[in-house]
């Protein structure tokens, strides 16, 4: 193959970052990321009632800078030598869309609606329509849950939905169809203009939104009417066919190649999940499990079809043949809080810093770089200072469910504990045992698919905290009792995104065959030591006992 290029667009939960790459060797020319204006400001959101909303604009915004930027960055001659471009999202990430397709956000009167916006993954306001759904599915003979889980989540694309129906009557009238990102921007690029021609990706419709090829599609619209009659008819207004992310979406438009500086003749790739195409840019295998971990984790595992008939793994985001690899089973869990729980300590933490200190300090040009330096350096110093500390049985234990659980057995109403402190522990000791109670919530996946079926052969670490904290991927090797290979680079989303694009535009055959040339491989790997395997399971019988405690008080406790 002659040198061609492609871009993967990687969107995050505080940014979007576009990378462009070498087509014939995974080679990176250029990357650029753009940070969420609106998001930063904390607009639209509430994370007292676990509200979280994105403007389109962001979106757009985001998209038009770093695309343009890494044109320019790499120079006419590779720019007009693009032949595609893929998108991956955060999900369920889903927002309410007019008929034109345009979201509610970006027509007058619905501008400051953060019912009208984007419903972030992490948006829990739907806790109550997600424990409706589940109670509600036992009543037909036809299990629509089984290839989610058999549990559905308030961060998915139906609970969001109702919640948003019954919550704002303008938006309920105004509404034409419910979209998710991933499935918005390359219909945004390829310049649309009526909403029942979005084409949807199999990855989002599968796991998130209840299509299976074995309901011939969505459930019938009698299980959501009878549900809530708000739905009744709304599956007209969705989807029949789904599409794996290796096929086109379809050609950028005009005014779209002439916004972003891109060729005419660009494929725009079908849209999926950022830890679906992740895992593809990690160079995923057979049975090992893939963890993109960042604000939560996104664990996925993929396994030949023919292995896997009859196997269904209760509790995780579920299991859909071609949203990873098409022919391939893909089977998604995750961590609500993982990153994200770190980032809750540092800034716990952080008060007297950011609150004292300019008035210790005074009018010191200085303060602000003094804050925000120590802020930077706090988990690496806390990192290192709880790898000293020597722990037993009775350490102090916490559990990770500061935003709820996602897996195994979704429920957003879950909340973290410590227990075992006295008048010795230290930041060090909590932050150390917040970061084993993330690692024992990834031990409780890898149990569950191998309880379940599913052999599990190693771990593929991704993402931030995986390149960032050999601390924290030591004690998951620990804990875990396997090793864990750190994949090289920094942006696997993105890459993954530009084997996607490589594929839908032609340059492979299959997206094995974009992952095989345009992977970077690994750069470090981290191994148990079978002298902590004893103490790590006894611990780890504490972690569930205190979960399972935990989890039968709080319904007393807030009743």
């Amino acid at each position: 193959m002659k040198d061609a290029y492609v871009i993967g667009v990687d969107y995050g939960t505080d940014s979007v970052r576009s990378l462009l790459v070498n087509a014939r060797n995974g080679k990176e020319i250029a990357s650029s990321v753009f940070y969420y204006p609106r998001w930063k400001k904390g607009l639209y959101c509430d994370p007292a009632r676990n509200q979280f909303r994105q403007h389109p604009l962001d979106y757009i915004e985001g998209l038009e800078h770093t695309v343009r930027e890494c044109l320019q960055t790499a120079g006419p001659s590779i720019a007009a030598a693009v032949k595609g471009l893929s998108v991956d999202t955060t999900g369920s990430t889903p927002v309410a869309v007019d008929a034109s397709g345009t979201p509610l956000a970006l027509i007058s009167g619905f501008e400051e609606n953060p019912n009208a916006m984007f419903v972030l993954w992490k948006d829990h306001t739907s806790v109550k329509e997600a424990a409706e759904l589940n109670t509600h599915a036992t009543k037909f003979p036809a299990n629509y849950l089984q290839f989610v889980g058999g549990i559905y989540s308030s961060e998915w694309f139906w609970a969001k939905l109702l919640h948003v129906l019954r919550a704002d009557d303008a938006v309920r009238n105004a509404i034409h169809s419910w979209v998710e990102h991933c499935d918005w921007i390359p219909f945004l690029l390829t310049g649309g203009t009526h909403a029942e021609s979005i084409k949807r990706g199999v990855c989002s419709a599968g796991h998130k939104a209840l299509w299976a090829a074995e309901f011939g599609g969505l459930p019938p619209d009698d299980f959501f009417s009878s549900w809530d009659p708000l739905l009744k008819g709304f599956t007209t207004k969705l989807f029949e066919n789904t599409f794996t992310a290796d096929k086109p979406a379809g050609t950028i438009s005009t005014a779209w190649a002439a916004k972003l500086g891109l060729p005419a003749t660009t494929i725009i790739g079908t849209g999926a999940f950022d830890a679906h195409m992740g895992a593809v840019g990690g160079q995923i295998e057979p049975y090992h499990l893939s963890k993109v971990m960042g604000t939560s984790t996104c664990d996925m595992l993929v396994a030949p079809l023919d292995e896997t008939k009859g196997i269904l793994v209760n509790g995780i985001c579920g299991q859909v043949p071609g949203s990873v690899i098409p022919g391939m089973l893909g089977l998604e869990a995750g961590q609500s809080a993982f990153g994200d729980a770190y980032a809750w300590f540092r800034n716990l933490l952080s008060w007297p810093i950011k609150e004292l200190l300019p008035l210790v300090a005074g009018d010191n040009n200085a303060v602000g770089d003094w804050q925000q330096q120590m802020t930077d350096r706090m988990i690496a110093e806390l990192s290192r200072q709880a790898a000293l500390l020597p722990f037993n049985e009775d350490s102090e234990l916490a559990t990770d469910w500061l935003n709820g659980r996602r897996t195994p057995d979704a429920n957003q109403l879950l909340k973290a504990g410590f227990i075992n402190l006295n008048l010795a522990s230290t930041a060090p000791s909590m932050f150390r045992a917040l970061a084993e109670a993330t690692c024992f919530g990834a031990k409780k996946i890898v149990d569950r698919f191998i309880e379940q079926g599913i052999p599990v052969k190693g771990l593929i670490g991704m993402g931030g905290v995986a390149k960032k904290s050999p601390f924290i991927m030591q004690m998951m090797a620990d804990v875990i009792g396997m090793p864990i290979r750190i994949h090289r680079s920094e942006q696997t989303c993105a890459l993954g995104a530009a084997m996607f694009a490589a594929t839908a535009a032609g340059l492979y055959a299959k997206v094995e065959e974009a992952m095989k040339a345009m992977g970077q491989g690994f750069d470090a790997s981290y191994t148990p030591n079978p002298a902590l395997r004893g103490l790590y399971d006894r611990r780890y019988a504490k972690y569930n006992a205190f979960g399972g405690f935990t989890e039968t008080m709080l319904p007393a406790m807030h009743a």
